[in-house]
């Protein structure tokens, strides 16, 4: 066992906070010992110590997950009971909101207020949305012949290693799984593991392990007993991933880097291109897969565009402690990713870059960067082809609608785009011509639960959110019966409980449904 620790926070909330590997509903150390530091960005003091799991940790959480998903205390749970879990869990986060967004803001640099206001309020809001698909996921029946049944059945996949957000559909789906905490963040998804216990999901069904990447991370995604991967991080360390799962073709879903183009036509209403420009990129200090990083500012407004742009940063930033209710820009998450910002800077300097505001570390200590402008850029730089992860926006001008599209289109990434007309008609034109799984027009990165989220190229593979995240969670099976003709039964209760009535062997109609019998 592993016992938790007090702490409290710079706001002076107090609460326990569980250091061990969450695995069968208990808290556990590493086999090896190791452990993992978590600092506060804010100022770099140590937070707490964490266990690491190595791959024999590893291979206990996916025996424990595995063991799960047989188990008829999952396994024969009912659909409606699972969705009644899911909403107690987001009951339990909602209760616990202020405990998570002080971890959250401790641990990670954001702002307290975004933490609880926008990421705390979707947890809850997510893991409700899935809770009431839980009872809604079925199949069909096929018409072939009036002489067979065919029909399909959506059944969970099995094992699976997740990021945090991915748990609503995988769970609502009937899954097990086992979820790797972020190296630099791992708190909060633990104190998660006390609400997964307390809400009465039965042991193994979710796992929780902190651990290296390099380890940890390496050994899920080798690991022969885990049938799922689903992903959400740098393109690099997709293509990583995307390798070892071939050892025995595991189902993947890769939700991985992006260099999001937003576009300024020359009829935009320009107050809100530039108030949305500057979410797009500034929120969440930059360190958004789909922050609109590239923006293309049509020429005749060109110089007004960066005037106001520039002048708007500097009167809505506020740098400070994450607890400050006036901070608007918190630190980065770590010392490296501050590094690599920073060497950007110098890049784009190189290479031809306006600097126009930032570009410098934001304070004497904390893993801070100014928000970070550059005019007149080109799409061969570096710092315009690469994610950078960080508040770091580069800017160009462009002749005409194709010159627009041919721009924004000429990166490797295809994750989201911005278009900003009050045309509509050429609005949703553009939009179509992008090359991205998303695509906001007259706003950026207001994203939604229940709207599909992924990307093209190399920005991803799958779909997350929505519906449309049910079918990365499932596998279809179908099912044929040739039935002869004497055949004498009176029903058939098929899939999702579904009863089907036989006439000398012929299906002859749907009679009645019961979603409870749906494993």
């Amino acid at each position: 066992m592993a016992s938790p620790i007090t702490l409290t926070a710079p706001n002076n909330t107090s609460y326990s906070q569980p250091t061990g590997l969450f695995i069968n509903n208990e808290f556990v150390a590493a086999k090896s010992g190791e452990t993992i530091e978590t600092v506060n960005p804010f100022d770099e003091s140590l937070i707490a110590k964490v266990a690491a799991a190595g791959p024999e940790d590893v291979d206990v959480a996916v025996a424990a997950a595995r063991a799960a998903f047989k188990n008829p205390a999952w396994r024969g749970l009912s659909a409606a009971d699972r969705g009644a879990l899911l909403y107690k869990l987001s009951e339990l986060c909602e209760r616990d909101k202020h405990i998570l967004a002080t971890i959250d803001a401790w641990d990670n640099g954001k702002p307290y207020q975004v933490a609880l206001d926008e990421d705390l309020a979707e947890t809850v809001a997510v893991f409700k949305y899935y809770g009431g698909w839980a009872d809604k996921i079925y199949g069909q029946t096929i018409e072939t012949s009036d002489a067979k049944l065919a029909y399909t059945r959506h059944e969970p996949i099995g094992n699976l290693y997740m990021a945090a957000w991915k748990l609503g559909p995988a769970l609502a789906c009937g899954n097990t799984v086992v979820l790797k905490a972020a190296e630099q963040t791992p708190l909060s998804v633990l104190y998660l593991g006390t609400l997964i216990k307390e809400a009465g999901f039965p042991p193994g069904v979710i796992n929780i392990i902190n651990g290296y990447g390099r380890t940890a991370g390496a050994a899920l995604a080798e690991h022969l007993g885990v049938d799922k991967i689903a992903f959400t991080g740098s393109t690099a360390t997709g293509k990583a991933i995307m390798k070892a799962a071939s050892v025995n073709l595991k189902n993947i879903t890769l939700e991985t880097g992006g260099k999001s183009p937003l576009i300024v036509f020359d009829d935009a209403d320009l107050d809100q291109a530039v108030k949305w420009s500057h979410v797009g990129i500034m929120g969440g200090m930059g360190q958004v897969c789909t922050s609109t990083s590239r923006i293309y500012v049509q020429d005749t407004i060109y110089d007004k565009f960066l005037d106001r742009f520039k002048e708007y940063t500097v009167e809505n930033t506020t740098s400070g402690s994450q607890f400050d209710e006036k901070t608007t820009h918190g630190p980065q998450i770590s010392k490296a990713q501050q590094e690599k910002i920073l060497s950007y800077v110098e890049s784009a300097k190189a290479e031809g870059g306006r600097l126009l505001l930032g570009g410098k570390p934001g304070a004497d200590k904390g893993y801070f960067v100014e928000p970070t402008i550059f005019a007149d850029t080109k799409n061969h730089m570096k710092a315009v082809r690469e994610e950078i992860f960080g508040p770091f926006v580069v800017i160009q001008s462009f002749s005409s609608d194709e010159d627009a599209i041919e721009k924004a289109n000429d990166t490797e990434y295809g994750l989201g785009a911005a278009v900003f007309s009050r045309d509509i008609v050429r609005a949703h034109k553009a939009a179509a011509a992008i090359e991205a799984g998303m695509v906001w027009i007259n706003s950026s990165q207001d994203s939604h639960f229940g709207i599909p989220f992924g990307g093209y190229k190399q920005s991803g593979i799958g779909r997350e959110l929505g519906q449309y995240a049910l079918s990365a969670y499932t596998q279809v099976k179908a099912v044929h019966e040739e039935p002869e003709a004497e055949t004498s039964r009176d029903s058939f209760k098929g899939q999702g409980g579904t009863e089907y009535a036989f006439i000398e062997g012929s299906y002859c109609g749907e009679l009645t449904i019961w979603p409870e019998c749906w494993p």
